[in-house]
């Protein structure tokens, strides 16, 4: 038989690719590092706590090198196309970011969000050019983001897949290869803890596996809040785990066991109450003079319980935790007192557990 040959070359669409993947890179080698922080602790533990900045992305947040990673992921493997609509499922932030880089390289973007994800964020998608489309029931994201991108032709980017897959976890720029480069003068370069906290779950993967790559001591600590099913599939090593509704801290926690949450890469698991991780950026604020949205108080509140267990046990060193996004996107809900009264929620006696160990360096059991 005669040779088949089906060549599908398209010299205009690897030319708008070629392009579309330089802009993308260009913005991160046009972008400085984030900060690492020092939460202020009594010189006389000889522990150091490091909040990692994400916050100084150019959209703000932790999300914004997850979106950089999807998008170079998309494109490289041909799922993006000019003109064609990228649609997410998120709770806010990686939509931002998504949109950002969507308007970079010139494609239409659509977040589809729970109608709860706060109006900051709606805003900040809307002025990167994105579209919001809002689910009532947050388990619906998937399946309502997979029905857009058949109805118009678009690519779902679907994070909650590919976190783990699009980021290069032996380095390359990568939020682990960062902190350690960061800490590489401190006294403690080699952190006890890393604290990450989960959405997606790739950030958590990426840190783990650099760890294990690199050959470091360093542990991985993953905080959960109420109403992710995380903790519960991790402990009980299920897989089909789920939670009934979504979870009141923006960004993080989850109804199902998402397919970048790799469990393998975690060595411990905390389950944080929602009241503790408001108590906790409040504590920051403070502290510092920097409002940080919920889950950087998920994770915080978990740092503060494992330095309080070094201080215990008389040891030395350091744990990093996440600064993953600012608190002016969050007003009217964490750092309101209307909003708490609604929830329910009772912040005071995690407050007071926070300061006590502050001021005492032990932990009120």
């Amino acid at each position: 038989m005669d040779t088949v040959d089906v060549d599908r070359s398209d010299p205009d669409y690897r030319a708008w690719l070629k392009e579309a993947v330089r802009k993308v890179q260009a913005d991160a080698n046009r972008s400085a590092d984030t900060h690492l922080l020092r939460f202020p602790l009594p010189e006389h533990w000889g522990i150091d706590l490091y909040l990692k900045d994400e916050s100084t992305h150019p959209t703000g947040s932790l999300k914004h090198r997850l979106a950089r990673s999807l998008f170079l992921y998309g494109l490289c493997n041909g799922w993006i196309r000019r003109g064609k609509p990228v649609i997410e499922a998120s709770s806010g932030s990686t939509a931002v970011s998504e949109a950002y880089f969507a308007k970079l390289i010139g494609v239409p973007f659509v977040a589809v969000m729970p109608r709860t994800t706060s109006p900051e964020k709606c805003r900040l998608i809307e002025f990167h050019g994105g579209q919001c489309h809002f689910v009532d029931d947050s388990r619906r994201l998937y399946e309502e983001s997979a029905a857009l991108a058949a109805e118009t032709g678009g690519h779902y980017m679907d994070q909650f897949t590919y976190a783990e897959r699009a980021t290069d976890w032996r380095g390359n720029n990568n939020i682990a290869e960062s902190i350690y480069q960061q800490l590489r003068l401190e006294r403690y370069p080699e952190p006890a803890w890393i604290v990450a906290t989960a959405g997606t779950g790739g950030t958590s993967a990426t840190i783990g596996r650099y760890v294990r790559y690199m050959q470091h001591d360093t542990r991985i600590c993953v905080p959960d809040p109420e109403n992710s099913c995380f903790f519960d599939g991790w402990t009980r090593d299920d897989q089909l785990a789920t939670a009934d509704c979504g979870s009141r801290i923006e960004g993080i926690g989850r109804p199902r066991m998402e397919p970048s949450f790799v469990p393998g890469a975690i060595d411990r698991m905390m389950k944080v109450p929602d009241a503790a991780s408001v108590a906790a950026v409040r504590v920051l604020e403070r502290a510092i003079g920097r409002k940080a949205g919920g889950s950087t108080g998920t994770g915080l509140w978990s740092a503060f319980r494992l330095v309080a267990e070094m201080v215990e046990r008389g040891s030395t060193g350091s744990v990093v935790t996440l600064f993953c996004d600012p608190g002016d996107r969050y007003l009217d809900k964490y750092y309101s007192d209307d909003w708490l009264r609604e929830q329910g929620l009772d912040i005071l006696p995690y407050t007071g557990t926070i300061e006590h160990f502050l001021a005492t360096g032990t932990w009120p059991s």
